[in-house]
């Protein structure tokens, strides 16, 4: 798939840009809005990903005018403001998803996936129906029971998502060392830990557990 990927910095453009790679998408990338207006205009792209302060053309000014065109390609806002105005303006003008800086290139791998399943398959809603009675709202990454949103510390939410993200199946310790711990050491005991804070949480079958596989969170057929 082709993504188009607009950040002034040079250096975090480069490691996003090759990061990406590694996941086999091509990538095409700009640091100024003109310029990456004009490739718009000229390719398809899958999906963009955007700086909202860059030369020439800001991230908004750039969805703006590609929404008014009637160019539906799903964008992911890649920003340090924090602001809920500038983050409700974006979301007006037409935007899927805030990612905010600094970020886990590893956070931006499954909301891309996410947002392509949502876009270009039938598989994935926005709104995720999970084992027992849960529902995961898999863009704003909440968990919720009978509409009540449940309360998880960060990391908490992490693991949910990590394990959500991948469907059905059982995610090692190792994989949820290296993706939600980013590889830093952590031993297995305080992983566990974190999984029965959420059992507590949710419920004892929310998180299914085999020895030596790992653990998974069904969603409803």
């Amino acid at each position: 798939m082709r993504l188009l990927l607009l950040e002034d910095d040079l250096d975090y453009r480069q490691s996003i840009k090759e990061y990406l790679q590694t996941l086999n998408y091509h990538i095409d990338d700009f640091e100024d809005g003109e310029e990456a207006l004009s490739a718009i205009h000229e390719n398809k792209y899958h999906l963009l990903i955007l700086d909202i302060r860059v030369p020439t053309l800001s991230g908004y000014e750039l969805v703006k005018i590609i929404r008014e065109n009637g160019d539906n390609t799903p964008v992911i806002y890649i920003t340090s403001l924090t602001d809920i105005n500038n983050l409700s303006l974006g979301y007006e003008l037409g935007c899927n998803d805030y990612i905010k800086k600094p970020f886990s290139p590893k956070e931006l791998k499954y909301r891309i996936e996410q947002l392509i399943k949502l876009f270009y398959t039938n598989e994935t809603k926005e709104q995720i129906k999970l084992k027992p009675n849960f529902t995961y709202d898999i863009l704003k990454k909440e968990l919720k029971k009978d509409g009540e949103i449940i309360n998880l510390t960060k990391k908490e939410s992490d693991v949910v998502f990590c394990l959500v993200s991948n469907k059905n199946q059982y995610i090692s310790i190792e994989t949820l060392r290296s993706e939600v711990w980013d590889d830093k050491y952590i031993c297995e005991a305080d992983i566990r830990v974190c999984i029965k804070k959420i059992r507590d949480k949710t419920s004892k079958e929310f998180i299914i557990n085999q020895r030596g596989i790992g653990y998974k969170i069904d969603r409803e057929e």
